[in-house]
């Protein structure tokens, strides 16, 4: 190997180490691929050429008449917003000249950085977004109490048992039974025998903290900007997660005997009492995902602010008669023109601040139809709530990308 090939493979191999950190952080795939790009045009690359997926990524690499192409594995994915940032910002403050050592220190710097917040006060923000839920979705003050209490041990549970990397499939089966059964044995403690729709929707609240909104929502936007492998890769993954929380439930649910609850009809009018208790659980809901993902305090704050417009959107349609998934997308939309305005003053990823306020948006009633249906054999009645479950998750993501063709121009026209 020549010594200029050698110097090629060691930059790129930085380089690719630098993607790893941004996918395992959980960023979209097309935003890696232009943060490398940006990279390696500081780094003295003429040209790089990327692959990537959730499991592993492979560039070549040209300089000089010279080409080299390498692959890295990347290790099971995560949520850390955070990192993205500053591995985003990293890469804009690229110029001509940056060398491959510096990068690597940067790398370190960034890799070792401690979570911005600790087990408690993530444990206690999971227990405010599922009272903030129930609230939103019509559970009472028992189901409300009881969905924090076992909303934040189960987060709490979830974060210990990733540090000790335990597998995040089973992981997240095993949080679903803890805090889905710590929620029914509250409430049969309180003498519930017949679980009522604002129990089911406190049922729902427990396991909140569960949904894989990060990788879902990550997984349809690259699937719209081509990145087909990483898009289908994420989106299994997020699948997966998702039935393993199912599978977890759907075990307390049969043991329960809980029997599906109906969906309360719209009032057909706003109420300003309403709308301000809606508004202070939505924010409140935010403020909770955005420390989950480990957000700053700065950025925590706009999450809370874009979920409680976001959602009061979505209810306030809603209540007027629009569809539930319509209703969805457009408060989606909110959300997403909301953080194209903000993203610049708070120098935060878009995607930290679209995912953590959408969450509230989760269909909960209709993923608990789905099933006890299933557990009750009722594969048309399961088959329907599935659908109206998929409809609504769908038009949350749409509504998010709807906003990215709105306003940038990199989404209106192909490359």
């Amino acid at each position: 190997m020549t010594a200029p090939q050698a110097q090629l493979t060691e930059t790129l191999e930085v380089l690719l180490r630098f993607g790893a950190l941004m996918l395992r952080a959980g960023d979209t795939a097309f935003r890696v691929r232009d943060a490398m790009r940006r990279l390696a045009h500081g780094l003295g690359i003429e040209r790089l050429e990327v692959e990537l997926s959730t499991v592993g990524l492979n560039a070549t690499a040209w300089t000089g008449g010279e080409a080299t192409t390498l692959a890295r594995e990347i290790g099971p994915p995560g949520v850390d917003a955070s990192k993205i940032a500053a591995l985003e910002s990293l890469s804009l403050r690229a110029a001509p000249g940056l060398d491959s050592v510096t990068l690597e220190a940067e790398l370190d710097r960034i890799e070792k950085a401690a979570p911005l917040h600790g087990l408690l006060p993530v444990a206690l923000s999971m227990a405010v977004a599922s009272t903030a839920f129930s609230y939103l979705n019509g559970g009472d003050l028992l189901a409300t109490g009881a969905a924090a209490v076992s909303g934040g041990i189960g987060q709490a549970a979830r974060t210990l048992l990733s540090r000790q990397g335990f597998n995040q499939f089973a992981m997240t089966a095993l949080c679903a039974v803890l805090a889905s059964g710590l929620y029914c044995l509250i409430v049969i403690g309180f003498g519930v025998r017949t679980f009522a729709f604002a129990h089911a929707i406190g049922f729902i609240s427990s396991v909140l903290f569960l949904v894989p909104g990060f990788p879902l929502v990550a997984a349809l936007l690259d699937l719209t900007q081509h990145q087909t492998k990483a898009g289908m890769t994420r989106l299994f993954y997020g699948v997966l997660l998702t039935l393993s929380a199912a599978c977890g439930m759907s075990v307390v649910a049969m043991l329960a005997g809980l029997a599906p609850a109906p969906a309360a009809p719209p009032p057909g009018e706003i109420e300003p009492l309403t709308v301000l208790g809606r508004a202070l659980a939505c924010f409140a809901g935010g403020y909770g995902y955005g420390i989950l993902f480990n957000n700053p305090h700065r950025t925590v704050l706009a999450v809370a602010l874009l979920s409680m417009v976001g959602n009061e959107v979505r209810l306030g349609l809603h209540d007027l008669g629009l569809a539930l998934p319509q209703a969805t997308f457009f408060g989606a939309l909110a959300v997403g023109l909301g953080a194209s305005l903000l993203r610049g003053r708070l120098h935060a990823p878009r995607i930290a601040l679209t995912v953590p306020s959408i969450i509230m948006m989760t269909p909960g009633l209709f993923a608990f139809q789905t099933i006890v249906f299933l557990n009750q054999g009722k594969s048309l009645s399961a088959v329907e709530a599935a659908a109206t479950c998929g409809f609504a998750v769908g038009g949350m993501a749409m509504g998010l990308i709807a906003s990215r063709f709105l306003t940038e121009r990199q989404w209106r026209y192909e490359r």
